[in-house]
């Protein structure tokens, strides 16, 4: 499938995965329209991204901006959810269970809000692309949190793609990506994750927002792919 003058909404698209998505789609020759929460990023990104590539201010936790942006930007091709937070972590036995909540509000409901809100000017044989993680699937302590969140983004992509055909439903479950959602971090509680990471993962590093974004990419110029769970995680699963 021809990307070219395919339009396309990438919501959390102002920085890391869904920024890098951006800029690869842009230069397929998609028009790219994203959406972040604060309009000074937004503007920062539509500056390296292209000219391919426009935006808007919006937060996806309020379904009223989503409906009205939705109806603005009228019938689109294809939906790119890159929305997360950065709660939900920690072991178990003291994991603070309102940031787990906080965790399910940042990233769950507002991607499954905007999908729904979504369907209705969303191309019927176009594509929705949830961006999860491969805590879903892993058994490293201390993510059961973030698991939970992911999972049950997963748990949804098999039926939503039986459900709503024509329609192909995906997702891309990255792991360890150097991109801005580790800057809670200090630098060098960071450094050492990645280094660890880079250890335990099959192909030596860790991942760059690009990898992801090829990953999306597949996904939404591939006409022959649905229900699929597409694992972005250089082999760390495997450790």
């Amino acid at each position: 499938m021809n990307l070219d003058q395919q339009r396309i909404i990438i919501l959390g698209g102002t920085s890391g995965v869904g920024l890098a998505t951006a800029q690869m789609l842009a230069q397929a020759g998609a028009q790219v329209i994203i959406g972040g929460r604060q309009a000074e990023k937004v503007q920062q990104a539509m500056a390296v991204a292209g000219s391919n590539v426009t935006g808007e201010a919006i937060d996806a936790t309020d379904a009223e901006q989503l409906r009205t942006f939705f109806k603005r930007v009228g019938t689109f091709d294809h939906l790119v959810l890159t929305l997360s937070g950065g709660k939900g972590g920690g072991a178990f036995a003291s994991l603070d269970l309102n940031e787990l909540r906080e965790g399910f509000a940042a990233k769950f409901w507002p991607q499954i809000q905007a999908a729904q809100l979504g369907l209705e000017t969303l191309r019927r044989d176009g594509s929705l692309t949830f961006v999860t993680a491969i805590s879903a699937r892993s058994s490293m302590p201390g993510v059961a949190g973030l698991a939970a969140i992911n999972g049950a983004l997963e748990a949804m992509i098999a039926p939503l793609a039986a459900e709503l055909k024509p329609l192909r439903v995906n997702a891309v479950s990255p792991g360890v990506i150097a991109t801005p959602w580790w800057d809670n971090l200090p630098e060098n509680q960071r450094q050492a994750l990645f280094d660890q990471s880079a250890t335990t993962s099959a192909v030596g590093r860790v991942g760059q927002p690009e990898d992801v974004a090829h990953a999306i990419t597949f996904l939404l110029s591939n006409g022959f792919t649905t229900g699929s769970i597409i694992e972005c995680d250089g082999g760390l699963r495997l450790g």
